[in-house]
């Protein structure tokens, strides 16, 4: 329950704060390398040239820039020796909180041009700090700083992965998702990424925001620095906050310039001198030495301006870390604390606000959009009932995916004349469960292998207990995200328990990784299969035209039909993944389908075809037009199809690859990405007719098992021999190694013909292992298939 408030809050602060902090977060990122981007900008403006007696002094600088605006100095900038243009500010006027600044060339006390794009920046900090709105915005820029540090927390906890010592649940992202998963995942991923610095942001940021947060920082560490102190109760005060009060100060410049040398010594780097406001108050110096740790790391002295006592010392290096930190509130707020690529990393974190805000909304949308798809759908059914022979239908939904789905389901069964009940998880109890004779339950799992949140209350209440449902008979929809080591952990608990309470199971759960179409599909077929009804047809992406570039003939010589390699150029850029399958129309809705035998990063789409001939001689459909009659450099129409349930694992479990003929291909783009990842533990079993003309990638193959990326090769060539050996034939010879990968977690992949080697590999599986080891295998999705 904490959970589901949590992510309610989270959403909702985020889509009422996300507008602002993205503005926030672009408008903080421009104004940060605001002085280098001036100088670039106005080089003939902020570069100016040294003279050999070096700057002028204050008791030159002060009188002479004065004369020249008409105007009180109240303070300089330098930075001697580095060529650039020094700044001055004057006395506010009347009411006003700033007086102007300028530049000007401190070795010859002229003022300077006003720097193009000054107006941009200072547009820039205003917008940043108060959303150029004075104070209303200063509260509204303060409140939603408070979000942000609410969303890194709220983020990271609802985020917190159960294997939370990987990197890579961590910091990985899976460019392969697509839609609501991919902006679901670009979100938590990038947010993990950007999180240090949102927090050092937010904690710093609220030092200019709230009196009572900088209170508390300086209760906390200690006294605050010279020139941030805060007045006593009831003493008005000059300074940033308001106008000062009293008659103009008397400064000897000369007296006050000759102790700052004397105090500050011959490393002086840059120094920021703040003259008196008013009568009565000290000057105030800031100022780096040659070593400083950072552009932040202020040393300060206080003194009188007529004598030029010094009043106070303070110098960074001597306080305690806790006060330094406190000096460096604006230096961690950029970043500048960690030097240039702080800096840097903390403008790219800024630049990356808005992501945060158009993923977020994104999710809300499609949150919403599931919400009315939902209604429609519910909508579309006839009332449903409950009773002993009304198919339950029931749900457990974290985004709203899984009930539609549900109802989804429901549709299909009616349109068969079949009664059904819909119901959440949250909604059964043992007595519903023990009356219902026929129920499909659609189930998602949250992270890795969590219940949604309306679900837990089910698990906890009912799947440690044990239930006579041996009149049950059940089939399970399982939604998850493969990146996940525990994919469909609440779904497959559900099954194994409601197996072991006796329930019959219609066929085995169906998985579904990130929404993918082709399970989805095999779910209702399999529902159809039940209803006697013909299966829904789900619509599919349109086809794109594809340019042949290359085709070589693998078996020359072969007593079988013709084999090719054949690869295809996409005329726009199309991604794919090892497993998936390319579809090619062939004319009245009729497709072929094409195990994909390459990565995208191999540069072209790769197939392993075949030529096929039809009883009447012809060329077939598909396997003719690829082999033979389609020309180099000619185009034609096809789109990938994923295939999710054939998708190779993340991790790095062994890997035990079957296959025969051009099932290679699938198996071959499974090696390829395994290999890619640095995973060698792959076995591969391959049968053909002959190893002297029938043994595909025959050097790639060689070449993968001499350099260890392929640690078993087992091969079959039915024809080598008088008695004819198959590749199913290999893996009962290996029936010790292959008990042994098992029980290291290895799994099961296997991609060619059915009838054939397809069948024969799984009686033999069923053999060696036992009926019940294979259905287990099957559940966790460690037995896969690709087969035609």
């Amino acid at each position: 329950m904490f959970k589901k408030v949590l992510f309610q809050l989270h959403w909702l602060f985020g889509i009422s704060a996300g507008l602002v902090l993205a503005l926030m977060g672009l408008t903080g990122a421009a104004y940060s390398f605001q002085d280098e981007l001036l100088r670039a900008l106005n080089p003939e403006v902020l570069r100016v040239e040294a003279s050999a007696r070096g700057v002028l002094p204050p008791a030159e600088l002060v009188p002479r820039l004065e004369v020249a605006s008409g105007q009180r100095v109240v303070g300089l900038w330098l930075e001697p020796g580095t060529g650039r243009a020094a700044r001055v500010n004057f006395a506010p006027a009347p009411g006003e909180r700033r007086g102007p600044m300028r530049y000007f060339d401190p070795y010859r006390a002229e003022l300077l041009a006003e720097p193009r794009g000054q107006s941009f920046f200072d547009l820039m900090l205003r917008l940043h700090r108060f959303l150029a709105m004075g104070e209303t915005g200063k509260q509204v820029t303060g409140a939603c700083t408070l979000a942000l540090l609410f969303f890194c927390l709220s983020g990271l906890y609802l985020r917190w992965p159960r294997q939370a010592l990987s990197w890579r649940a961590w910091l990985s992202l899976d460019w392969a998702k697509r839609g609501r998963a991919f902006n679901w995942d670009l979100h938590a991923v990038a947010g993990t990424w950007c999180l240090a610095f949102y927090l050092c942001a937010a904690l710093t940021g609220l030092y200019w925001s709230y009196d009572w947060y900088r209170d508390g920082l300086t209760q906390l560490f200690g006294e605050a620095p010279a020139g941030q102190q805060r007045g006593k109760p009831g003493e008005r005060r000059g300074g940033r906050d308001e106008a000062p009060l009293g008659p103009p100060p008397s400064v000897d410049h000369e007296r006050l310039w000759r102790a700052i040398q004397d105090a500050t010594g011959a490393r002086l780097a840059s120094w920021n001198l703040r003259l008196p406001a008013a009568a009565g108050q000290p000057a105030t110096l800031f100022y780096l030495l040659d070593d400083a740790p950072h552009t932040r790391a202020f040393n300060q002295l206080q003194l009188d301006p007529l004598s030029g006592a010094v009043e106070r010392q303070q110098r960074y290096a001597e306080q305690p870390f806790g006060a330094q930190l406190l000096s460096s509130v604006y230096a961690l707020h950029v970043g500048s604390y960690f030097g240039l690529p702080g800096r840097l990393l903390m403008m790219l974190a800024s630049l990356a606000m808005p992501l945060f805000a158009i993923t977020g909304w994104l999710l809300y949308l499609e949150r919403r959009r599931n919400r009315r798809a939902l209604r429609a759908v519910r909508g579309a059914l006839a009332p449903t009932t409950g009773g002993a022979d009304a198919w339950l239908i029931g749900f457990a939904s974290q985004s709203g995916f899984a009930e539609r789905l549900a109802w989804q389901t429901a549709g299909q069964l009616q349109a068969a004349g079949l009664a059904v009940e819909v119901q959440p998880l949250a909604r059964l109890d043992e007595q519903r469960l023990r009356q219902v004779q026929q129920a499909l339950f659609v189930v998602s799992t949250f992270g890795d292998g969590q219940a949604p949140d309306s679900a837990r209350g089910f698990e906890r209440a009912l799947l440690g207990q044990a239930l006579g449902l041996s009149s049950l008979r059940y089939a399970v929809l399982a939604l998850g995200d493969r990146q996940y080591q525990q994919f469909c952990g609440f779904a497959l608990r559900l099954h194994h328990w409601l197996h072991g309470q006796g329930a019959h199971s219609l066929f085995a759960p169906v998985q579904v990784d990130d929404g993918d179409d082709a399970a989805l599909a095999d779910w209702r077929r399999q529902l159809a299969a039940l209803t006697g009804t013909a299966a829904p047809e789900a619509a599919a992406e349109p086809y794109a035209q594809w340019q042949l570039q290359r085709r070589e003939c693998v078996n020359p010589g072969s007593a079988g039909a013709p084999t090719f390699l054949i690869r295809l150029q996409p005329a726009t850029p199309v991604d794919w993944q090892a497993g998936d399958i390319l579809e090619v129309p062939v004319g009245k809705g009729a497709s072929r389908d094409y195990s994909i035998a390459s990565l995208p990063g191999d540069g072209g789409l790769e197939l392993i075809v075949r030529q096929q001939r039809r009883a009447d001689g012809g060329l077939g459909l598909g396997s003719g037009r690829l082999t033979e009659t389609l020309q180099p450099g000619q185009s034609l129409r096809a789109r990938v199809r994923r295939n999710g349930a054939f998708h190779v694992p993340e991790d790095d479990r062994p890997l035990i690859l079957i296959g025969n003929g051009t099932g290679l291909a699938g198996l071959r783009s499974l090696l390829k990405a395994r290999i890619g990842a640095g995973h060698r533990r792959n076995w591969l079993l391959f049968g053909e007719r002959s190893a002297a003309h029938d043994f595909y990638c025959r050097d790639e193959l060689q070449g993968w098992l001499a350099g260890g990326e392929l640690q078993r090769l087992d091969l079959a060539f039915s024809r080598d021999q008088a008695e004819k050996l198959y590749v199913q034939d290999r893996l009962r010879a290996n029936a010790d190694e292959l008990r042994r990968w098992l029980e290291q977690g290895a799994a099961l992949y296997v991609c060619g013909s059915l009838a054939g080697m397809a069948s024969g590999v799984d009686r033999v599986l069923r053999e060696l292992l036992g009926e019940a080891a294979v259905a287990e295998l099957v559940d966790q999705g460690r037995y896969r298939r690709d087969v035609y």
